[in-house]
């Protein structure tokens, strides 16, 4: 039994007519009349009747066409659940990001992404760079976003591509000494109290004061805060300098005064990143409006798709 004998049993059902029925489904008469014998043979009971009021539907028929609806219902909607998984509409995605990205471009791309598939599940998880690599090496997140490419075994299977870049600036408290000043320099920094992000957490990060500051004391005693808003936060009540990416100067406070660091240190970029093996629908939407919005990852991408 196939579709096409439920469509051809349903179509002499509405037109009670082997050769309206006929036309209605495309075919000649005779190719029809053998296809609902046929259908009968296998189902094991006689469908229709032929009456002087038409070919009417038999009891056993009445209660065939009710399933054979259904079934053919069934079978289109599992063709358009298809097709909208294979486009990327429906699924799920799972996302780990630092939460500084929340201050720059991921906004524009996750918003889009929302608007665009609101039926995709989305599993969105605020993490360290170094937790959020791991969960992705693992298999535990299809995407993400942190200071630098992942390292270590299995960063091999991944493909990063720079949707951003950003330098070092701190953060006072305004009643800090330092306030009011545009920028502050190693030795300045090299006498305050610290509030930077765990060396576990953001390796790269610490990896960049070290080599402004030297391995010295501050950085050792240093307060550790794993997100910006904390970081501006101690600073706010006076704990001490914060250092930071630039972007967190959109989460600036009244109370709070941001100053240049100089030299200028670039910090390390921030980078999406995902299996290159991955040929999931909605993972390869999210890249194309990550691939519309941010001009710069283009090209990666572009090659990847490629391949």
């Amino acid at each position: 039994m196939e579709a096409r004998h439920l469509r051809y049993a349903l179509a002499l059902a509405e037109h009670q007519h082997f050769g309206r029925a006929a036309a209605a489904v495309g075919i000649a008469q005779p190719p029809l009349s053998k296809q609902i014998a046929d259908l009968e043979r296998e189902v094991g009971a006689r469908l229709f009747d032929r009456t002087p009021n038409g070919v009417l539907p038999t009891a056993a028929g009445e209660a065939f066409l009710i399933r054979a609806r259904r079934a053919l219902c069934e079978i289109g909607a599992a063709a358009t659940d298809a097709g909208r998984a294979a486009r990327g509409e429906t699924g799920r995605l799972r996302l780990g990001f630092i939460g500084s990205a929340l201050l720059g471009v991921l906004p524009t791309v996750l918003g889009r992404f929302v608007r665009d598939h609101p039926e995709v599940q989305l599993g969105l998880h605020e993490m360290s760079t170094a937790q959020s690599a791991s969960a992705l090496i693992s298999g535990e997140l299809d995407v993400s976003i942190g200071w630098g490419a992942p390292r270590g075994a299995g960063a091999e299977d991944l493909m990063s591509v720079t949707i951003a870049r950003d330098r070092l600036i701190a953060v006072v408290g305004t009643a800090h000494p330092y306030a009011g000043q545009v920028r502050v320099g190693p030795e300045q920094l090299r006498e305050q109290h610290l509030i930077v992000a765990p060396a576990d957490d953001e390796p790269a990060i610490i990896a960049g004061l070290r080599a402004l500051l030297g391995d010295v004391p501050a950085l050792a005693r240093a307060t550790e805060a794993r997100d910006v808003h904390t970081i501006i936060g101690l600073a706010a009540c006076g704990v001490g300098v914060g250092l930071g990416p630039a972007c967190m100067g959109a989460a600036a406070r009244p109370d709070t005064w941001f100053c240049e660091v100089s030299p200028r240190v670039e910090l390390p970029e921030l980078v999406m990143s995902f299996r290159a093996k991955d040929r999931s629908p909605v993972l390869a939407a999210f890249l194309e409006i990550t691939r519309e919005l941010c001009p710069g990852v283009r090209a990666s991408l572009d090659r990847h798709k490629a391949h």
